[in-house]
């Protein structure tokens, strides 16, 4: 145990440069995010007479078109420098978020959330993924594991912020105060952290060398690929689902709401913790192999949430919730690059950022117009539970199958 708290302290310290920036990108990637959008969804639907429904569907709408272009402009990672990419991104989010801020029309509220969907959790986070997944290979677990933290920090730190701000001030003064906050600290501090590229060791470059290096075209066409997008998909709908109806959820379970916001640090510290200790696992045994397990704690909170009443469920909630996110942080952030290569991993990973992107859109979407129509939240968290369940069984053949394929693919290489 010594020697490997000794082990990852030497790694933080010799590459803290890099992984900072990765955790600003994230970090930061929380203004585009559904629970910080969710936040301002009381006030947004009251400005523009909104129903949940309504507002579920403009949300949406958005959000599909941002993991559209998401696909087209996602591969630029391959050939651009990362801190360009990264400082295009973080100025186009602080337009996006005094768009909203000034937004009083449906029309540019739509477009407010289309580019901060876009370049908030979209590129951002992309960008932050690419980066660990091209600069780091012998240890690209934990490196992914801790740029990852950056979204557990957005998630366990703002809610409650904003709840204070909001208390004291307009939701308008919020996206304003946003916006120059991605301006003047943001954008310097992920330029300094970005600008100068990791090299590769010895080690990675000996590791890297022994893979093929798939095309987009080609990954488009192997079946294991979809499978595991169907993993993807689901902590983004379920959770962007919870956030984006955390208000209507307090309702319907007569929580307050500073419960609510309170129950996602619990989420956070889970999912750094168990964020941290998967991505050792994965640079010991592989992400591949750790693949089916990362639902097991979602399929158990999905049908808690459902089912009980009292305010420690959302706790709980939270901290399954957190579990499945920090397997599945480190884990999507580990196993492009390890079954697919990283020379186009920039073009590869845009597919798998729109599909969690638009899993994000469909949630709020789909679920408002159920609840619209009468079929209550609860009754859909046991669906969701379902199909985590399910899922979990198909990604388990789709590991093995992975697993003997990397083991065909490196013994015709030696």
């Amino acid at each position: 145990m010594r020697d490997q708290l000794l082990t990852f302290s030497l790694f933080l310290s010799s590459n803290a440069r890099w992984l900072a920036g990765g955790v600003l990108l994230t970090f930061f990637s929380s203004v585009g995010q559904t629970f910080f959008i969710a936040s301002f969804a009381g006030a947004i639907r009251a400005d523009f007479d909104l129903s949940h429904g309504g507002f579920g569907l403009v949300y949406m709408i958005a959000t599909l078109a941002s993991a559209a272009t998401l696909v087209v402009i996602g591969r630029v990672l391959d050939t651009v420098a990362i801190y360009k990419v990264a400082a295009v991104c973080i100025v186009l989010l602080a337009i996006a978020a005094y768009l909203m801020a000034s937004a009083h029309s449906v029309t540019i509220l739509l477009l407010s959330i289309y580019f901060l969907r876009l370049f908030g959790q979209g590129m951002m986070t992309h960008t932050a993924m690419v980066a660990m997944g091209k600069w780091f290979v012998a240890e690209r677990g934990r490196a992914v594991s801790i740029t990852t933290t950056g979204h557990q920090l957005g998630e366990g730190l703002l809610p409650i912020a904003l709840v204070a701000l909001l208390a004291v001030t307009d939701w308008r003064v919020a996206w304003q105060l946003a916006s120059v906050i991605l301006i003047c600290v943001a954008l310097p501090l992920s330029y300094f952290c970005l600008s100068t590229p990791r090299s590769p060791t010895r080690q990675d470059l000996d590791i890297s060398e022994n893979g093929r290096q798939w095309l987009r075209a080609e990954v488009l066409r192997d079946a294991p690929f979809w499978a595991v997008c169907t993993g993807v998909l689901a902590p983004s709908f379920i959770g962007t689902s919870v956030f984006f109806h955390q208000v209507h959820l307090s309702e319907i379970k007569q929580w307050s709401l500073e419960v609510v916001a309170a129950s996602f640090a619990v989420m956070a510290i889970t999912s750094v913790v168990v964020g941290l200790a998967t991505g050792q696992l994965i640079d010991k045994f592989s992400a591949r192999k750790l693949l089916p397990f990362f639902l097991f704690p979602l399929t158990l909170g999905c049908a808690l949430l459902s089912i009980a009443t009292d305010a420690w469920t959302m706790v709980a909630f939270m901290f399954l919730l957190g579990s499945s996110y920090g397997v599945s942080g480190a884990v999507f952030g580990a196993i492009w690059p390890e079954v697919y290569g990283t020379r186009h991993l920039g073009a590869i990973r845009s597919v798998v950022s729109a599909a969690m992107v638009f899993a994000s859109a469909l949630g709020p979407g789909m679920t408002g117009w159920f609840i619209d129509r009468g079929v209550g939240f609860e009754a859909q968290l046991l669906v969701m539970s379902a199909y985590c369940l399910v899922t979990m069984m198909v990604l388990y053949r789709v590991a093995n199958t992975l697993e003997v394929r990397l083991q065909m693919q490196f013994g015709n290489s030696s």
